[in-house]
């Protein structure tokens, strides 16, 4: 079992969704969240003077998986997340992490038939 964090754009929200369902992982948690990486931040002006925003708006998607659904799940995330062909700065990051338990509360099945 794997827990999948990725940290994307919010305007690909809807897109990486339809991707997931497209590879049948249909359980997932949305948040927003606030980062920053190569972009930096970015430069805004308001009432005329110029500052600089340090952290930029992102969205983070957690999405626990049987060993068989890491690659088809990765693959989906970044096929739905990537800023055109060969993708841009700020397109986000996944981290694929080992997850020991998982519980389903309503039932107490633990493990893989609890995802």
């Amino acid at each position: 079992m794997k827990l999948i964090i990725a940290i994307i754009q919010p305007s690909k929200l809807e897109d990486v969704k339809a991707a997931l369902t497209d590879v049948e992982v249909f359980r997932l948690t949305v948040m927003d969240c606030q980062g920053f990486g190569r972009q930096k931040g970015q430069t805004e002006v308001y009432r005329g003077r110029e500052f600089t925003v340090n952290l930029l708006r992102k969205t983070q998607l957690q999405i626990a998986v049987n060993d068989e659904f890491v690659e088809p799940t990765v693959s989906a995330i970044i096929k739905a997340a990537r800023s055109g062909d060969s993708g841009e700065i700020g397109d986000g990051k996944i981290f694929v992490l080992p997850m020991d338990e998982c519980v389903r509360i309503r039932t107490g099945e633990r493990g893989s038939d609890a995802i």
